[in-house]
């Protein structure tokens, strides 16, 4: 189940400027992405394809990586609102296995 959500494009690290690029899943829709876990997704930043992975945030939160390529196919930088539509992605729930 894809959601869809605005947010801002942030550093992951304020320290490391030109570093990854994040966008904080709002609260209310972590649960329907199958809870706070790391996870490979899938879908589209302002229109624009991309696959990323969520990240859990200190403090309890979540957010997803967006590449600098992906925020350039959309018209983006760090600092601009965008549109995210993204779902887990086929095959990549990123659970490990201790088998």
């Amino acid at each position: 189940m894809a959601v869809e959500f605005r947010g801002t494009v942030r550093q992951w690290r304020d320290d490391k400027p030109g570093g990854l690029a994040v966008v904080d899943v709002p609260a209310d829709l972590v649960d329907q992405l199958g809870g706070r876990r790391q996870m490979r997704v899938s879908g589209t930043v302002e229109g624009a394809p991309f696959t990323g992975s969520t990240m859990l945030v200190a403090g309890g939160g979540l957010c997803v990586g967006v590449s600098r390529a992906a925020l350039r196919a959309a018209g983006a930088s760090v600092g601009d609102d965008v549109v995210l539509s993204i779902s887990p992605a086929a095959g990549g729930s990123g659970a490990r296995s201790d088998a």
